[in-house]
């Protein structure tokens, strides 16, 4: 590694903050991003001054702009016959070390600079994976809930009419996100094959039947406690007996309790937009199940079943609950600073995000700061993808593994990020900066990437 030395040479290195100013002109109220990009560039402003190179062929610059953005209408009928009009994106941000590679998502609050966010932390997510993927995201603000069937399959078809265009096995593999489960899936695959008269792995979450993988349902919020568990394990301490707070109720929190109560914890929350439970005597997780995966209802049906749990309308109050760790799986900045300094005041040993930024910069920066352990969500989120990129690579290789086979493949995978947030983050006081090491490590193979590919 090289270390600046020259005077002359520190007219040219890189200012974050003069980075995120161009940025905050050039894209105006893209709060999100914006957001996304800092955390990235504090963490490797020491590492990317210490390589001249880097700035020599601007770096930064080029890895903060997207290498193609993709918007379009999306015009269906609704089941009484009328017109609806939607707007779809595809953010292709980075494909240095391999295919654009990103969920979709359906959701109303859907913009360009939350999806160009999603796109910024994808790169570096996959990087950690150690899986040839490049990083993309994309969607639509339309709004899957309350629709019917027909309805949502007469979106997706009209959304893949134009997005087939730009996607492909070794182009642009889509995956689903926030509103984007199996049913949308199938609904977007037929709609490709039909467009394509080709049958490939050109979506990842597909149905077992047709190519999907085992596990790919679990596998975020499974991933999320295993580098939870390597976490533990580094620092001499058990699952077993720890308490757990969760945020979320959907795929990501729903089996990171599983496995949790697997490993012999207890969760003691959950939560939807509507509010959060609380139950001392851990979470039911088949009263959960049945609530949100067959009855697709609200959270705060669960005291009906369980007296002893109470639910509140403020979904916040789920981090004033004492406990060891604290898993934020549901939306952006839903853990605030005061969230912070309350978990601090009772005793957090770990905050591991197991959704995308749902832990606020003020909130990272005092966490770091007063010790607690911090994994963010580019690390602790990484299971859903990696096992996205195994299901690509079962489909290119036409064949299929065993659910034990895919869950010792994610393991080995969390683990090794988990070793990659050590290396790069273990600061002189003996602290592990997960944040920094992730940043870090994720940053350097897509540089020395791009670094290789010329200037493209």
């Amino acid at each position: 590694m090289v270390v600046i030395q020259n005077v002359e040479f520190n007219k040219t290195i890189m200012k974050v903050s003069e980075v995120i100013a161009r940025l905050e002109f050039k894209d105006p109220g893209e709060i999100e991003f914006h957001q996304a990009v800092q955390e990235v560039l504090e963490s490797i402003e020491v590492v990317y001054n210490q390589n001249p190179h880097f700035e020599a062929v601007k770096l930064i610059e080029r890895i903060i702009e997207p290498e193609r953005v993709i918007m379009f209408k999306v015009p269906w009928q609704d089941d009484e016959g009328k017109t609806q009009i939607n707007r779809g994106f595809r953010v292709e941000f980075n494909s240095a070390l391999g295919p654009y590679k990103g969920g979709l998502r359906f959701h109303p609050s859907v913009n360009l600079s939350i999806l160009k966010f999603l796109g910024f932390e994808q790169i570096f997510k996959n990087s950690l994976t150690g899986m040839p993927m490049g990083g993309g995201k994309g969607g639509s603000d339309f709004d899957p809930k309350g629709k019917s069937d027909n309805e949502v399959m007469r979106f997706c078809q009209s959304f893949m009419n134009e997005l087939y265009r730009h996607i492909g096995a070794e182009t642009d593999i889509p995956a689903g996100d926030i509103g984007v489960g199996g049913r949308e899936i199938g609904y977007l695959f037929g709609q490709y094959k039909r467009l394509v008269n080709r049958f490939n792995g050109v979506l990842t979450g597909k149905g077992l039947g047709w190519g999907g993988s085992w596990l790919r349902k679990e596998a975020t919020g499974y991933g999320l406690l295993y580098i939870v568990q390597e976490f533990m394990e580094e620092r001499n301490l058990t699952m077993k007996d720890k308490t757990i707070l969760l945020s979320g109720s959907g795929n990501v929190a729903i089996y990171a309790a599983e496995k949790a109560i697997m490993m012999g914890c207890r969760v003691l929350s959950m939560t939807d937009s509507n509010g959060c439970i609380y139950d001392p005597e851990g979470i039911n997780l088949e009263t959960v199940k049945e609530i949100k995966e067959i009855n697709r209802g609200r959270i705060k049906e669960y005291v009906e079943k369980n007296p002893k749990a109470r639910f509140s309308e403020n979904r916040n109050e789920v981090w004033s609950i004492k406990a060891d760790i604290a898993l934020p799986c549901a939306t952006e900045n839903e853990l605030d600073l005061d969230a912070a300094e309350l978990l601090h005041r009772n005793g957090c040993l770990l905050v591991a995000e197991g959704a995308n930024m749902p832990v606020s910069l003020e909130a990272t920066r005092y966490l770091i700061r007063n010790r607690i352990g911090f994994i963010p969500g580019k690390a602790a989120n990484a299971g859903g993808v990696a096992v996205s990129g195994l299901e690509m690579t079962q489909n290119a290789m036409k064949l299929m593994w065993t659910p034990d086979e895919v869950d010792e493949k994610l393991k080995r995978i969390m683990r090794n990020i988990h070793d990659a947030c050590l290396r790069y983050g273990r600061e002189a006081d003996g602290y592990v900066n997960c944040l920094k090491g992730a940043n870090i490590a994720g940053f350097l193979k897509v540089a020395n990437a791009m670094i290789d590919q010329g200037l493209v």
